[in-house]
């Protein structure tokens, strides 16, 4: 088969550069230009590549140079055969691996003979006995000239040539990528359609033009050749014995008709066939005929248990041309089994085309459940699963009631969820069923229920890692209520681990990972929960339901640590819009939207998050996993003076304590957050009320203790007995237990509530310290000047004065207070801080704050 840039040189070719033209290899230009530089000198060569690679293009400009010296050339043997002195003219001779075996021994005495001007073009495949020869010979003066693909240089020069402009790299690569970088093809693309249409090569539709053209030299093809490329193009694999089962011929006829396509140049080197290949044969071929091809390819790969996506994907979005085939049908079902976890939208689409097809909705409702909950669709996918859960003569029910379980999860219904699991266990068993309806109960505190369905823990199904990893996460969990807080972290470190190998096809109402963390959270292993996170992320564990509750858990880790500018970043990569979010998804990233503005004083943002906190809270219980979060949005309140809102889910959330026996690893950080609230609304009996709650569960561990030393503590400031050196003691405990804003905050707040000067700089820098700034240098107040601040660089823009009017309003001060503590009139303060914003430029209080923050290193 020749390509059009693969015509015979004829005898009257004119001069004019086709604007078409393909360039040349390195190796054809020389040729080229040692025939230029002495026509007249006896040449043998060999020029040899793939159909399109330029061989004819080649001849023709040979022929041209030969003429253009009085030379004259031939195209045949005969012809040369009949000259009186054959060394006076030059044979051009192309295809010469159509040459019958006769013509080719007549040649071979000629090129023995003596001197002559010989080019000999020809193609890889095939090369009989002669051919061989005459190569050999050849080769004896000259290397035999390769024809290949084109590099992306050669066809950005080919671009070049042809436009007069330079084309971007990537424009150039999309051409070569779709021509296969085979020249004829190049041209093809070229006269097809405008380069950047090649960005989704599977879209291209090349006008009638090209295909016509291009069909012409299919025909060319032997009948098998083609039939072998037709299935190719429509999706079937090269494997001799799969191809020749598809085409209905014995194996050993296809490796002959695989060379003749390969020497066409019309496959890549994993015997693929060329972008431009495929769409044109695709184009060509009638749609009976290709899905007669598809049907075949299709029930062979699925007798074999072999991937069919591949397959079924151009048939998407043609469900009214396909006839109701249960081979087909059963080819989407695999196909959607198998692109569930890369691709849930895909999945949604090969299964609803199965069902187009021919098989019974129900035999794919659960697993399109599945898909739909993946790819976000909760209240569909619930729906879906319903329908297959009453159907008791439904296949894959147990698959519907997880889909469901964890829907109902994620949607702020833990209390259903493991309702759903405890009655499939008695129903319609699966592997976690009992662990997820005990993780369910301990949520809600039904404390008593889920130790009877521990002690009466089933002995049933193989122990596989999803039946361990759920056992141990129900034990964990139980363990956190009940018992020892270091066991239960452990059980529940070793549960998210046993899921990890399961990855992405785990499905449950939560994650051993989440509940690991959220466990490690609570108690102050924050190193732990960051481990085991990063580990279920890498994992996929759980698959995109679990994806976004395992990063917004980590978040927690920075926020609590005080490093707000990391929590903000991780939490905007994670959430473009909390509305979007299921409501258990949706509470914790409001909580953190919230905790970040108010640690940093960002009182707008603080009172959006806290307008969508409302319809977040009212729609998610108090439960265990909920507690979190809602010990954040009581300091967010708090910090509005606008908290009678939450006060119905504080009730829920005391009475579910209540009902645990206050367990410490849960309860203490709602009764840390409150007292904070009590701090900031000056409610001095309130926050006795919290301390005293921290002292009822001191005593389970480091974090419990930490929590309840500081409140004793903060008690003591609020009373006005500041003990620097007790309080630096405290401040370095909680920041011991990962609380480093906390200990830094308690540390400031007793700086600001000491008389004593030297106690309120030290406390100051000890502040500083735990948040991890660097110590700055003081100035004594001999020297006259009594200030706090960097010795040199943008600190110099305010006064000492002035920086510690800067401080006490960044710890939260009013005019007032801050006047009181430097013993200066409220007004004199005001004229401070208006100086400051001139200063450092700053039209608005939150500008200030911010560029405050900067400058001082808080």
């Amino acid at each position: 088969m020749n390509h059009p840039s693969a015509t015979r040189p004829a005898p009257d070719a004119g001069s004019a550069h086709h604007p078409w033209e393909v360039v040349q290899p390195r190796a054809a230009e020389g040729l080229r230009e040692e025939i230029a530089a002495n026509p007249s000198k006896p040449v043998t060569a060999v020029v040899r590549g793939a159909g399109g690679s330029g061989k004819t293009t080649l001849l023709t400009r040979l022929a041209r140079l030969y003429r253009d010296a009085g030379v004259a050339v031939h195209d045949s043997v005969e012809a040369v055969l009949a000259e009186p002195e054959p060394g006076g003219t030059a044979l051009l001779l192309d295809d010469a691996h159509l040459l019958s075996e006769s013509t080719l021994r007549e040649l071979l005495p000629l090129v023995s003979g003596g001197p002559l001007r010989v080019v000999l073009a020809c193609r890889p495949w095939p090369c009989p006995e002669p051919l061989s020869e005459l190569i050999s010979g050849f080769g004896r003066n000259r290397p035999v000239v390769s024809l290949g693909e084109l590099n992306s240089g050669e066809v950005g020069e080919q671009l070049r040539r042809m436009s007069g402009v330079s084309y971007d790299p990537g424009t150039v690569e999309r051409i070569r990528a779709f021509s296969g970088g085979v020249p004829a093809l190049v041209r093809h693309t070229l006269e097809a359609c405008d380069p950047r249409e090649l960005a989704d090569p599977e879209e291209v539709r090349l006008p009638r033009l090209v295909l016509d053209r291009f069909g012409e030299e299919l025909d060319a093809l032997n009948e098998l050749a083609r039939r072998c490329l037709t299935a190719l193009a429509v999706g079937g694999t090269t494997h001799p014995v799969l191809l020749g089962t598809v085409l209905g011929v014995e194996s050993t006829e296809i490796a002959p008709a695989m060379e003749e396509l390969r020497a066409a140049g019309l496959l890549d080197e994993s015997d693929a066939p060329h972008p431009f290949v495929r769409n044109a044969v695709l184009a060509l071929t009638s749609w009976e005929k290709r899905l007669a091809v598809l049907r075949v390819l299709v029930r062979n790969q699925l007798d074999r248990a072999g991937p069919v996506s591949r397959l079924m994907c151009p048939l998407l979005g043609t469900d009214s041309a396909l006839p109701t085939d249960p081979v087909l049908a059963s080819g989407f079902e695999a196909a959607g089994r198998e692109v569930l976890f890369d691709s849930p939208e895909l999945a949604v689409r090969m299964f609803d085309s199965a069902v187009a097809t021919g098989s019974p909705a129900v035999s794919v409702a659960a697993r399109r459940a599945r898909a739909v909950a993946m790819r976000g669709g909760l209240d569909e996918a619930v729906r879906t699963a319903d329908r297959v859960i009453v159907d008791e003569s439904a296949p894959e029910r147990d698959l519907a009631i997880r889909v469901s379980a964890t829907v109902l999860a994620h949607r702020g219904l833990p209390e259903r969820s493991a309702e759903l699991c405890r009655w499939s266990a008695r129903h319609v068993p699966w592997a976690g069923d009992t662990a997820f309806a005990v993780l369910g109960l301990v949520d809600t505190g039904r404390i008593a229920e889920a130790g009877e369905l521990l002690r009466d823990w089933p002995d049933t199904g193989p122990p596989t890692s999803v039946s361990g990893a759920g056992e141990q996460l129900a034990r964990g969990l139980y363990d956190s209520v009940t018992g020892s807080d270091s066991e239960a972290l452990s059980t529940l470190v070793r549960s998210a681990s046993l899921a990890e190998p399961v990855g992405e096809e785990l499905l449950a109402p939560d994650t051993p990972a989440a509940v690991a963390a959220t466990v490690a959270t609570h108690c102050g292993e924050f190193d732990v929960a960051d481990s085991v996170l990063g580990r279920a992320l890498a994992a996929d564990t759980g698959g995109p339901l679990a994806r976004e509750r395992h990063r917004l858990l980590a978040v927690w880790l920075p926020l609590l640590k005080g490093d707000t500018t990391t929590a903000r970043r991780e939490l905007d990569r994670v959430v473009d819009d909390p509305a979007a979010l299921p409501a258990r998804d949706r509470l914790v990233a409001i909580a953190l939207e919230a905790g970040i503005a108010s640690r940093d004083n960002d009182m707008s943002a603080l009172e959006r998050a806290v307008l969508r906190a409302r319809k977040a809270v009212a729609e998610h219980p108090a439960d265990l996993f909920a507690l979190l979060p809602l010990s954040e949005l009581v300091v967010a309140g708090a910090r509005l003076r606008d908290r009678d809102w939450l006060l119905p889910q504080l009730r829920e959330a005391h009475e579910l304590l209540n009902k645990l026996d206050e367990p410490p690893l849960w309860a203490a950080p709602l009764y840390w957050r409150e007292l904070q609230a009590a701090i900031v609304l000056e409610e001095r009996e309130r926050a006795a009320e919290h301390a005293a709650a921290l002292a009822r569960v001191s005593g389970r561990g480091q974090f419990v203790t930490a929590l309840s030393e500081a409140a004793e503590v903060w008690l003591r400031l609020l009373d006005g007995d500041v003990d620097d050196e007790l309080v630096r003691r405290t401040a370095r405990g909680l920041c011991g237990v990962g609380l480093v804003w906390d200990g830094a905050g308690l540390a400031g707040q007793a700086a600001l509530r000491t008389t004593d000067r030297r106690a309120m700089l030290s406390l100051l820098e000890c502040a500083r310290s735990l948040q991890g700034k660097s110590p700055r240098p003081y100035r004594h107040p001999a020297d006259g000047t009594s200030g706090v601040g960097p010795s040199g660089g943008e600190g110099e823009l305010l006064s000492g004065r002035e920086r510690e009017v800067a401080e006490l309003v960044l710890g939260g001060m009013t005019y007032k207070q801050v006047g009181q503590r430097l013993f200066i009139s409220a007004k004199t303060v005001e004229h401070h801080v208006g100086r400051i914003k001139q200063r450092l430029d700053c039209s608005t209080r939150e500008e200030l704050l911010t560029r405050l923050r900067s400058l001082l290193g808080r």
